[in-house]
């Protein structure tokens, strides 16, 4: 991304999109009972508020009604349908984990068949994003956390810390390019959850050879443990190789998610929050909602006299729907230099 004068101006930079991640399957209802729904007219209702908030895009997972993140495509499928008819401006963005979570009491959580994540290109009603994942990756989702963020939760329990300790995301070739293809004739936009500079760099390839030809929409994902660490070295290193077209959020985890978002709203960029990535206020002093996140986001955006994207600008601003017939057409758009010959290692943009 080239950042030109003038680009830290709010008339220079785009309304700025929110993604709310309330459902939080790494946690148990007990851990937050003020904010973790459970039903499905509460989760719902979850959207609902997290819109009226001030939040453009919902990273949706499924609990049952015993709490437990749910696998069952079914119950995605009744919560997908009650958002649409509730907030229809919402882009609807399923986490591709799928509920990395325990089916019954003292099961381990863990990841589902591959043919079964494949299908979430078969829900109905359709997203508008699934999250996708290139690269398989350790995912230690505890490693920069802090003994006192586990303080009154489900984390305190050897078992559960050690499950997601040693929790690695399975994304190999193969499986992410048949993904892409079954998202892609389903009219669903990939959302690229990347870790570091080589996830970016697969990306590209992916898109340099056709296996994905719509707008780069992605997630810098700084939660260190197999991810990058959220410093600013890394930050920079990872958004100048992005090319100008791409759209890119930022996420981190615990107190890091509102220094991280701070470097989000500043320089143009997208944001996430929710009690998926963060229970805490920034002194620890008390746990803060989701809802509360964004209305957070709100006003510090609007402070920086950046105004909150509307639901219709979101999507126009992330491509929803769009796809495009060639290579390079998809490359152009997205801001990138063509491929060159047979050589993609030898690349050259005209001045």
């Amino acid at each position: 991304m080239n950042f030109l004068d003038g680009h830290l101006f709010p008339e220079n930079q785009q309304p700025l999109v929110i993604t709310a991640a309330p459902y939080a399957p790494s946690w148990v209802p007990q851990d937050f009972p003020e904010d973790i729904p459970v039903t499905m007219e509460e989760q719902i209702q979850k959207a609902v508020d997290c819109y009226e908030a001030g939040a453009t895009v919902l990273h949706l997972h499924v609990r049952e009604l015993d709490g437990r993140g749910s696998k069952r495509l079914s119950k995605f499928n009744e919560l997908i349908a009650g958002v649409r008819m509730a907030v229809p401006d919402m882009v609807i963005q399923v986490g591709g984990s799928i509920s990395f979570a325990p089916e019954t009491d003292g099961a381990a959580a863990k990841w589902l068949s591959d043919d079964t994540r494949h299908m979430l290109a078969e829900l109905d009603p359709k997203p508008d994003q699934v999250t996708v994942t290139v690269n398989t990756s350790q995912m230690n989702i505890v490693e920069h956390m802090e003994d006192a963020d586990f303080v009154g939760t489900s984390f305190q329990d050897p078992a559960v810390f050690g499950t997601y300790k040693e929790m690695t995301v399975p994304a190999q070739p193969g499986w992410v390019e048949e993904h892409i293809r079954r998202l892609n004739a389903a009219g669903i936009q990939s959302a690229f959850q990347c870790y570091n500079i080589n996830s970016y760099e697969s990306v590209e390839r992916l898109m340099r050879r056709g296996i994905y030809k719509g707008p780069l929409v992605l997630n810098w994902v700084a939660i260190s443990g197999g991810m990058d660490m959220p410093h600013i070295y890394n930050f920079a290193n990872f958004v100048r190789a992005l090319p100008d077209g791409a759209v890119l959020t930022v996420e981190s985890s615990m107190r890091n998610v509102l220094p991280v978002n701070m470097w989000g709203i500043s320089m143009g960029l997208h944001v996430r929050c929710g009690i998926e990535d963060n229970l805490w206020n920034q002194a620890r002093t008390a746990k803060f909602s989701t809802v509360q996140q964004v209305k957070q986001l709100v006003r510090i955006s609007q402070e920086f006299g950046r105004p909150i994207a509307t639901g219709k600008q979101a999507k126009e601003m992330l491509g929803i729907g769009v796809f495009y017939d060639t290579v390079e057409e998809s490359l152009a758009a997205n801001g990138m230099a063509p491929n060159r010959g047979g050589n993609q290692g030898f690349l050259k943009k005209a001045a």
